[in-house]
């Protein structure tokens, strides 16, 4: 077998499963994610975070993490242009997201101050919602503008929700949150996150809340007040009109491009011609990715698999239909 040969095929890795105060159990009951716990908040579905990598579950590659891959098929995985940028660091950090009580209210630093303080990326992301209960919400930006003696009044008053941005979401709706935006999702949501190779995040607010064992989680109060943006929008949700069996751009940004890919009945033929990977994050319904010689890779709701940028050439079948993100860096 070639060396372009043992990595061309869509790649799926083993979950990696976090317990959070505020998780819920629809990443076991509603994505058949093998977890023992009732308060799973997150699935981390391919990760290059340090203490947190994600492991190949298929194929020659099964067993060696992405790390490990990465290290050895450099461009072939990823892209010439993607590994000149990011050299043996993946880019990308793609979750499922559960949250049956709301999350804390937080922000991320940009890259320089993510570089300067913790030797890290920034975390700029995007939300697809994949479900919402009743009533459930996000907190996005300000409703306007702010400056930061305003945000501190409100912030040891008690009273931030006076000036936040709150919106009732439902299946289907798209968030951008670049860094430096406030932001909390709320209880009820579940959703899929997309963004970029991070686990920095300033705590602003925790509803006063206790952990299982009575303890509070640290707030990051100094470190968030220069990394907040004080200005407002009219309107924070992306808006996108769904098209069959055509790729329809959500999202995009210099850290990737996110699209929406609906397939309905039909064969859905891929010819990457961008130098990336491509990653598709089944968000509904079913499907089968086929490649070379017969080969397929199976995919159903809550699944993620990652194409390697050498595999130009393959098909996505639905068994009836099937929603997708595909995610790549332009």
């Amino acid at each position: 077998m070639t060396t372009a040969n043992k990595i061309s095929y869509p790649i799926k890795f083993q979950p990696i499963l976090k317990e959070k105060v505020w998780g819920g159990n629809k990443l076991a009951t509603r994505f058949n994610k093998k977890a023992t716990k009732d308060n799973i908040g997150e699935s981390w579905e391919i990760s290059d975070v340090d203490g947190d990598v994600s492991v190949v579950s298929n194929g020659p590659l099964i067993g060696k993490t992405l790390t490990e891959i990465l290290a050895e098929y450099k461009e072939l995985l990823v892209g010439k242009h993607v590994y000149e940028h990011f050299e043996n660091k993946f880019p990308l950090l793609i979750k499922f997201i559960d949250a049956k009580k709301p999350l804390s209210i937080q922000v991320h630093p940009n890259n320089e101050l993510a570089q300067e303080r913790h030797n890290s990326f920034g975390k700029t992301e995007m939300w697809y919602i994949m479900d919402a209960e009743q009533n459930g919400n996000l907190i996005v930006g300000f409703q306007k503008d702010a400056n930061q003696e305003e945000y501190l009044e409100h912030l040891n008053n008690k009273t931030l929700m006076n000036i936040l941005n709150e919106d009732e979401v439902q299946e289907g709706d798209v968030y951008f949150i670049p860094t430096g935006r406030v932001h909390a999702i709320g209880g009820g949501v579940l959703l899929a996150e997309i963004q970029q190779t991070s686990d920095i995040t300033y705590r602003i607010y925790d509803w006063d809340r206790p952990d299982q064992y009575g303890n509070y989680r640290e707030l990051h109060t100094d470190l968030a007040l220069d990394a907040i943006d004080y200005k407002a929008e009219t309107s924070y949700k992306s808006s996108y009109e769904t098209k069959e069996n055509t790729p329809t751009e959500l999202v995009s940004c210099e850290y990737f491009t996110t699209n929406q890919l609906v397939i309905n009945q039909d064969t859905y033929q891929a010819n990457h011609l961008q130098d990336s990977f491509v990653i598709y994050i089944c968000v509904s319904g079913s499907c089968s990715i086929h490649y070379e010689n017969g080969s397929k890779v199976d995919m159903a709701v809550g699944q993620t698999v990652l194409i390697p940028a050498v595999l130009k050439s393959y098909s996505i079948e639905a068994k009836s239909e099937a929603k997708l993100l595909e995610v790549y860096i332009k």
